[in-house]
């Protein structure tokens, strides 16, 4: 078995990536290369912490990603190993210099297998990007899929044709007028909810190396899209109104992007609403350099206060904006129904991608919706849940004063389902906190991971929708005495002098 006493790490202490991910970088590098052989013990945490003159809750944090990654094994009263027998060949290495690497995730899929912690039992987790099963109306989907499965037998189980249930595009379209969007019922396409109708988007309308320029933070779906279908992205930061169209027309002028995504209701993660000014000069600036722009309006009616702006493509007289909503984030979210909305000159590529991709979205899935919306069921469904939000949405701001530490910042949204919140830059970063987080019973999205820069290190997103007041009471508590222990050993391991 080796032991080595030493391992030769090097950190950049000045860069944007976080110090436990550079560690985790580097420590994989030398398994895959099999320079740390299976069966190799690594130094202990606080030796480690010691040779490189960093914090403790940094190779605290690596070592635990590492071995949720497969790559170490941990052994009560022995210490960390190589995960493996010894002399055989590392995790994801099998000698064969010409296999093909994947390219850098963005961001890092370290954090990605880290938030899978918070799906233990007994966590109360805010960390999903959905409403609450208690928000689902399922007497009314029931009744609904009963009612068409009566009515058209086993046509309902057949397939549609792409475009969509004739009846269902009709009644989105009148659905939507009620936002001030003007359309017919041929510029509808019903999709496999809102995420496949902005892939359809970026497939149909950007090639692989284009470019994409959306908002930093932005929805990490949207990242997802972008890596998978080999789109840069490039973010631009916000302010209080939205998107920064001055930093926006620069990167416009200097890169010419394909293509405009933005969230501008209740932004994921931030929350924020783009003003009606700003959404007026977006479209402008759109339209004077010729740039679509893909409307994210998944979250425009989960609004409890505050005034109801116009969606973009109910301001929009030239075609620009491609339209992207759902009933997912509504209430439904295993339904998958969503809705794109484009003009002519679009709509055909945009079919044939989606008959490409899947045919047709589910018939019985469509028809049951269909039915729901001509009812009024959805609509009442969602009068409810938007007071449900606001009670719980009360309740997480209450709780964030009681329990988050001194110096943390959070927005107070008007609607949506997230808290956007900064923690004390003095204390433990968001992924360094997350393992003691989850050990202490609470889970949350990490804020890095929405940023498209290695940004946002003591950013967390609540999702306080998705737990009631009790809960979300007892879930800031288990939070901010996670923040209180870990940021105290940080401060103790920060003062200490490391060797």
């Amino acid at each position: 078995m080796l032991n080595p006493s030493r391992l030769a790490i090097a950190l950049d202490r000045d860069g944007e990536e976080p110090i436990y991910r550079q560690l985790i970088r580097s420590i994989r590098a030398q398994i895959e290369s099999g320079e740390l052989p299976a069966g190799t013990r690594l130094p202990a945490s606080r030796d480690l912490a010691r040779q490189l003159n960093i914090s403790r809750i940094s190779v605290v944090n690596a070592y635990a990603e590492l071995r949720a990654q497969g790559f170490l094994s941990a052994h009560a009263g022995r210490g960390t190993f190589i995960s493996g027998d010894p002399g055989s060949a590392p995790p994801h290495a099998n000698g064969d210099q010409t296999a093909p690497t994947e390219a850098p995730t963005t961001p890092d899929r370290s954090i990605r297998e880290m938030m899978r912690m918070g799906r233990k039992p007994g966590v109360i987790s805010f960390s999903q990007g959905s409403p609450p099963p208690e928000f689902y109306p399922l007497r009314a989907l029931r009744d609904a899929i009963n009612t068409v499965l009566e009515r058209d037998g086993a046509q309902a189980l057949g397939y549609e044709v792409t475009e969509g249930f004739p009846p269902l595009r009709a009644a989105v379209r009148d659905y939507i007028s009620a936002l001030g969007i003007r359309c017919s019922a041929d510029q509808v396409l019903i999709t496999g909810g809102a995420q496949q109708a902005l892939d359809l988007v970026v497939q149909a309308l950007l090639g692989e190396g284009d470019l994409l320029v959306t908002e930093n933070p932005t929805y990490l779906g949207m990242i997802d899209i972008a890596r998978t279908r080999r789109v840069q992205l490039h973010g631009i930061n916000l302010d209080q109104d939205g998107i920064r169209l001055d930093m926006l027309e620069n990167f416009i002028l200097d890169r010419r992007p394909k293509l405009i995504y933005v969230m501008p209701t209740f932004h994921n993660p931030t929350g924020i609403v783009m003003s009606l000014h700003r959404r007026r000069q977006l479209l402008n600036l759109a339209n004077e350099y010729k740039i679509p722009v893909l409307e994210d309006g998944v979250y425009h009616e989960l609004r409890f206060e505050g005034e109801s702006l116009p969606p973009l493509k109910a301001l929009d007289d030239t075609g620009i904006v491609l339209h992207a909503s759902g009933f997912t984030k509504m209430m439904i979210p295993g339904i998958r129904i969503g809705y794109l909305i484009s003009d002519a000159s679009h709509y055909e590529r945009l079919v044939r991608v989606k008959q490409a991709a899947d045919i047709a979205t589910a018939g019985l899935n469509q028809r049951a919706v269909h039915l729901m919306l001509e009812r009024g069921a959805l609509a009442q469904q969602l009068e409810r849940n938007n007071r449900e939000l606001q009670r719980r949405r009360d309740a997480a701001l209450a709780a964030a004063v009681k329990y988050l530490p001194p110096g943390s910042i959070w927005n107070t949204p008007q609607g949506g389902l997230y808290l956007w919140v900064q923690l004390p830059k003095t204390g433990p970063t968001a992924a360094e906190l997350y393992v003691s987080a989850v050990q202490a019973g609470v889970a949350y999205a990490i804020g890095s991971v929405f940023h498209t820069n290695n940004g946002g290190s003591h950013r967390i997103r609540i999702n306080y929708g998705a737990h009631r007041p009790a809960d979300i009471e007892e879930g800031f508590k288990r939070l901010g005495r996670a923040w209180r222990e870990l940021a105290c050993d940080y401060d103790e391991l920060e003062k200490s002098p490391l060797l």
